[in-house]
C-alpha cells in the first residue's frame, strides 16, 4: 500500500474562537489537497475538537466530509456516552475513518479503556477505526496489550495513529496488520523505515508540501526542524496564521482557553521559519 500523507487539520475559528467558520472549509481543504496530501484527520489534537461541543464537532465533521479529500474523524470525547454518538454521526456522514483518543483527566484501567474504545469502534463499524494513541495529551498511553484485545472486539480496527515521542515509545504499536500513522514530524523517516503506513502531521495543516515530500522520499528533517519553531509558540495560532500567510482565508482565532500569538511571538516566530526554510549557502 502506498505511503500516506495526512493533515491534522485545523479547525477555522471566528468571532475570538467562538464560532466556527463554515466559509473557510472549502478553500482551506483545497489548499491541503493543492498541497499534495492524501486526507485530512479533522478535530484531531490540532483541530481543537475536545474544545468544541458535540453539535460543533458534528457539524464541522459535515463540512470537512463534504470536500474533495478523504476525511478521518477524531471523535474522542471525555464521556463514552459522547465519544459513541459522535463515531456514529460520523459514519453517517460518509467519513473515510473514525479515530478515537483515550479519554483524558481519568486515568483509565485496561478493562475501562477497553470498552470505550470497543464501544466507538462499534458505533461507527463498518468503518475503519483508528486508536489515537497520545501519552501527553491523554496523560496516559494505551497499552499495546489493550489494542491486541481490542481486534478480538472490533473487526473493523485498521490501525493508529501515535503521536508519541521518542521512537522506542513508537515502535510497540507497530503491530502485523494495523496501519500506524506517526505524529512527531521528526520521526517520520524512522517510522517509514520500520514499517509505517504514513503520517498523520499537524505540521502538514500549514506545511502540506512539505510532509507529503518527507513522506514520499522518506527523509523527515526538515519537518522536523520546521514543528520544533511551531512548538516553542502557542501552536494553533501559528499553524492558522502560516496557512494565512499563504493565502488561505482563515483566521487566527483559536478556542479558549487557547491563545493566540502576540505581535512579538509571531515577528519572532516568521523569523525563525525563514531560517528553516531558507535555501542552503
Amino acid at each position: 500500500m502506498a505511503r500516506r500523507a495526512i493533515a491534522a487539520a485545523l479547525t477555522p475559528l471566528r468571532d475570538g474562537g467562538a464560532s466556527v467558520d463554515d466559509d473557510a472549509v472549502e478553500p482551506y481543504v483545497a489548499f491541503l489537497r493543492d498541497g499534495g496530501l492524501d486526507g485530512v484527520l479533522a478535530l484531531g489534537s490540532t483541530g481543537e475538537g475536545i474544545l468544541l461541543s458535540v453539535r460543533e464537532r458534528m457539524h464541522v465533521t459535515e463540512l470537512f466530509a463534504a470536500q474533495p479529500l478523504p476525511v478521518i474523524a477524531h471523535c474522542g470525547a471525555q464521556t463514552t456516552a459522547d465519544t459513541v454518538a459522535l463515531a456514529r454521526h460520523a459514519a453517517e456522514t460518509g467519513v473515510a475513518g473514525v479515530a478515537v483518543i483515550a479519554p483524558p483527566y481519568f486515568a483509565l484501567d485496561d478493562d475501562a479503556l477497553l470498552e470505550h474504545l470497543a464501544a466507538a469502534a462499534e458505533a461507527c463499524a463498518p468503518l475503519p477505526f483508528y486508536v489515537y494513541e497520545f501519552e501527553k495529551a491523554s496523560g496516559y498511553a494505551v497499552p499495546v496489550h489493550v489494542v491486541g484485545r481490542l481486534r478480538e472486539r472490533a473487526p473493523n480496527l485498521a490501525g493508529l495513529k501515535v503521536s508519541d515521542a521518542p521512537f522506542d515509545k513508537v515502535s510497540p504499536y507497530l503491530l502485523e496488520g494495523l496501519d500506524l500513522f506517526v505524529g512527531a514530524e521528526s520521526l517520520v523517516g524512522a517510522g517509514l523505515a520500520a514499517g509505517a503506513a504514513g503520517a498523520v502531521s499537524a505540521l502538514a495543516s500549514a506545511f502540506p508540501e512539505v510532509v507529503a515530500e518527507a513522506v514520499r522520499s522518506g527523509d523527515s528533517e526538515r519537518a522536523g526542524s520546521l514543528r520544533a519553531v511551531v512548538d516553542g509558540v502557542p501552536r494553533h495560532a501559528a499553524l492558522k496564521a502560516v496557512a494565512a500567510s499563504r493565502g488561505v482565508p482563515i483566521r487566527e482565532d483559536v478556542r479558549a482557553p487557547l491563545r493566540g500569538l502576540t505581535d512579538a511571538e509571531r515577528r519572532a516566530f516568521f523569523a525563525a521559519l525563514d531560517d528553516v526554510l531558507a535555501p542552503a549557502a
